[in-house]
């Protein structure tokens, strides 16, 4: 085993217990930037307050600029030091006024945070601790600041200037140049600082609050991407409209502003009265985007939004509370976008992305918290489980204490710490008061890591049912023994025979290691439905037999319920094949049920007849065995596409010659028209390939052309050259497209995926400077589970090799695409070597990154 310990220094562990409250606070705040790619001048003007009875100097955080002076109270001093990355200030008396001038490089910027050059224009990127690269502050959340900034730059390159808050003045000047003010007068951290100059041009529209505030919206973009900025700009009305209905609240700028870029390491940033976006999640069109991208799109300009209340008025005291904005915001934007469209099939979409990301994550090296007790780099904790699980826990909370007492509690919350920077525990005490309830036991899942197991048996005597519960939960690093967790479920009984529920639901709060439900007056056989709408975020276990699933399948009146039941049924069957013990007559009967059912919604029926993931899969077994689980997983659906042929093709059938229109009805047809397409090429249909080039070359819509070259990638028709030959002939120009073109390759199921991705990677189109582009090749592969862990190892070398060479440029983004190695215990001793050898590798390579460091060593130590 490698020594870590002295492979590199280890960076400065940060822990929750050592907090202490700044020593000085900065009231206010101005900012005059002489904006340019190669050397942009930053002038700081911080009015500095001493917090407490100390003596200790003011200390600046700061990195990767060059001081140029500092003065005090308006007189040049030169007895200030640099200590690190932080410049230190000799103050002597409660309050003064520092100014610092420092010169920055945007256009040498390629780790994308602080001020730096994309696409011709400049941009900022402040959280979690950017903002230390654009100028020396305090750079802490809780150090709350009312800014003014002033902007100066070369009106030709530059004719667009925007910042945080309202504008209050600009004009030009007589070299050229033009210049331009804007003041938010709400109180927020330095991650919160956003800044754009650019060419831009801007899609424009307004909100009338519900107290009668008229608002100016804007997307700004370059002019040829103008066109594909109206959905984002409805998705962001509706958010508005959304939030007052929901949770009351109101915007409080006269202006909201988003801006496109092409090179972001996040989706989108809520920056106050700015909010910067990954383009990917702003600019769509039938001929470019996906439903998907549609519905990505809607929920993330939502998100950022309703960050504006859950993250700005209110923000983090440090950053081990990262989900007390994250977690509540996700679990708010997926509220509004189960409103938007079909609330069934939405939980079916968040639940399917917590078990791919989130639950590995507890399993494995890197299981951490909802509230971490350390870190090493704050950006490693951007993580499924600091967002969707700290989603699952608001939800959990807001089943506990119901619909009036939740938004009692959210009131509450808001009132009393609007303008602050709060805690996990500030809102979980919110939930207490507004719900009048207890949840002193439930504080448990933001301290434990993991995720739970619940064991549940239900047997019968006549009319009388007993559900035996219990629950485990798992050792993970630092935390080998738990204590039991408060798992609200959600229960109900069917009767075998007639189908009838049986009993109402019920919410049971099951909060100890065992506990026993006894049900009454039940006329015939029970079936239990539990979890019901996934209420908690747990792995459960029953003895429910196929027959039982099959049966939950087609007659529980909870769809999520029904689609888990068809889920669990699917990946028992798949997981037993593994085994050498194959019978498909189960998932056949019920999937061919669920096509015949015409009540159903049919973006629904796409979701329950889909097969769980081969990494799913992989995720239920001791050992993962990638080609036992690829041979199993396609022998099921070679069978369900040869049996139900007919109905495949039926399915397939209605959606033909359907005009292009983003609505529900619309969604669900090119939905279910694209799984059946795979299960037709599946089957080994003779005219699988030209059916799908057909759907591809005809296609009125990236989704039905996308659902096509899926299809057509991983067949051995030579028609997928042609088809991808075609696909970057037309799109070539457009990098959002082009990422899928990518993406599509390295999803692949073909035995030489490996060597596909690794030529693309030479690609003249292919660059890791851009993170989507990244993302698209790499992040797809390492997710490809039998292509990733071939047995030769190449996989696991290219993704190392790929890894140190983007932390040189982009730290952050190759801290986040390394997880894969990290699962190297879950695989044969084989594998396990290899993976384990690429960690080491990446640990002792010279100066890699703190970011990068802590997941790899983690990855080996945990």
């Amino acid at each position: 085993m490698l020594d870590i310990q002295n492979s590199l220094a280890h960076p400065l562990v940060i822990r929750r217990e050592d907090y202490t409250p700044p020593e000085w606070l900065v009231p206010e705040t101005k900012l005059d930037f002489d904006l340019d790619p190669a050397t942009t001048r930053v002038t700081a003007i911080l009015s500095v307050t001493r917090n407490g009875d100390h003596a200790s100097p003011l200390r600046l955080d700061g990195a990767g600029q060059k001081p140029l002076s500092v003065t005090v109270d308006g007189v040049a001093i030169n007895d200030w030091r640099i200590d690190g990355e932080q410049l230190v200030i000799p103050l002597t008396g409660a309050a003064h006024v520092v100014e610092t001038q420092v010169e920055i490089a945007p256009d040498r910027n390629t780790q994308l945070m602080g001020l730096y050059a994309s696409g011709g224009n400049l941009c900022t990127q402040c959280e979690a601790e950017g903002f230390r690269r654009i100028t020396y502050f305090p750079d802490r959340p809780d150090v709350l600041s009312v800014y003014s900034v002033r902007m100066t730059a070369d009106q030709k390159h530059f004719p667009v200037l925007l910042a945080n808050g309202d504008p209050v003045e600009q004009g030009d000047l007589e070299d050229g140049r033009h210049w331009a003010t804007w003041h938010d007068p709400f109180p927020k951290p330095s991650y919160l600082f956003a800044l754009v100059a650019g060419d831009l041009t801007v899609n424009r529209s307004s909100f009338t609050t519900m107290s009668g505030r008229e608002v100016s919206l804007g997307i700004w973009v370059r002019e040829a991407d103008l066109p594909k900025t109206d959905h984002a700009l409805k998705a962001l009305e509706l958010a508005m409209a959304w939030d007052e209905t929901t949770y009351g609240r109101e915007y409080d700028l006269d202006v909201f502003n988003i801006v496109a870029v092409d090179d972001f390491n996040f989706g989108a940033m809520e920056n106050k009265g700015l909010n910067i976006f990954n383009s990917r999640y702003i600019l769509a069109d039938p001929d470019t985007a996906t439903d998907y991208d549609y519905d990505a799109i809607a929920a993330v300009v939502a998100h950022e939004y309703f960050h504006n209340w859950s993250g700005n008025r209110i923000t983090c005291r440090d950053w081990f509370q990262l989900s007390l904005k994250e977690g509540f915001t996700v679990y708010r934007d997926q509220g509004f976008s189960a409103d938007q469209g079909s609330r069934a099939v939405r939980r079916i979409e968040d639940v399917r992305g917590l078990r791919a990301s989130q639950f590995p994550e507890d399993s494995g090296p890197l299981a951490h918290p909802v509230r971490p007790e350390s870190y090493q780099e704050i950006s490693n904790f951007y993580t499924a489980t600091i967002y969707n699980k700290g989603a699952e826990l608001i939800r959990m909370m807001a089943a506990i204490l119901g619909p009036e007492g939740f938004r009692a509690g959210t009131d509450l919350y808001f009132d009393r710490y609007d303008g602050t920077a709060a805690t996990c525990e500030d809102f979980v005490t919110s939930m207490e008061e507004g719900g009048k309830v207890d949840l002193t036991q439930f504080r448990l899942w933001y301290s434990q890591a993991g995720t739970p197991r619940v064991s549940a048996s239900l047997s019968q005597d006549g009319d009388r049912a007993t559900l035996r519960l219990a629950q485990q939960v798992p050792a993970t690093p630092g935390q080998p023994v738990k204590s039991p967790m408060v798992l609200p479920l959600r229960v109900k009984l069917f009767g075998a025979e007639s189908g009838a529920a049986l009993t109402d639901e019920r919410l049971v709060l099951f909060e100890d290691t065992l506990d026993t439900i006894v049900f009454e007056g039940l006329a015939e056989r029970a079936v239990l439905s539990i979890n019901r709408g996934f209420s908690a975020p747990v792995v459960v276990e029953t003895d429910r037999t196929a027959a039982d699933l099959a049966f939950l399948s087609a007659h529980d009146d909870d769809p999520f319920a029904r689609y888990e039941a068809m889920q669990q049924l699917m990946l028992d069957t798949l997981v037993a094949s593994v085994e050498g013990r194959t019978d498909h007559e189960g998932v056949i009967a019920a999937v061919a049920n669920t096509l015949a059912d015409a009540a159903l919604d049919l973006a629904f029926v796409a979701e329950a007849v889909l097969l769980p993931s081969e990494s799913f899969i992989g995720d239920q077994m001791a050992v993962v065995d990638p080609e036992a689980i690829f041979r199993a997983r396609e022998t099921l659906r070679r069978d369900l596409g040869t049996r139900l042929e007919a109905q495949w093709r039926q399915a397939y059938a209605r959606g033909e010659g359907q005009p292009y229109a983003y609505t529900p009805e619309g969604k669900g047809l090119r939905r279910l028209r694209s799984v059946a397409l795979g299960y037709i090429a599946a089957s080994g249909a003779a005219d699988a390939a030209d059916l799908a080039f057909a759907q591809f070359d005809s296609a009125d819509n990236m989704t039905d052309r996308m659902g096509a070259l899926t299809t057509l990638v991983s067949s051995t028709s030579d028609i997928r050259t042609t088809a991808l030959d075609i696909f970057y002939s037309q799109y070539c120009d457009n990098p959002l497209v082009l990422d899928k073109w990518f993406q599509a390759q390295a999803q692949s199921s073909r035995d030489d995926t490996g060597a596909v991705v690794a030529g693309l990677a030479e690609h003249a189109d292919f660059t890791l400077t851009n993170p989507n582009r990244a993302r698209s090749l790499i992040g797809a592969f390492g997710a490809n589970q039998r292509a990733f862990n071939t047995a030769d190892g190449s996989g696991y070398r290219f993704l190392a090799d790929q890894l140190i060479a983007l932390d040189r440029l982009n730290p952050q983004t190759a801290a986040k695409l390394l997880p894969p190695l990290g699962r190297w215990r879950r695989f044969d001793a084989g594998r396990a070597e290899l993976m384990r050898a690429e960690l080491e590798r990446i640990v002792r390579t010279p100066g890699l990154s703190k970011d990068l460091f802590e997941q790899a060593s983690k990855s080996l130590e945990g």
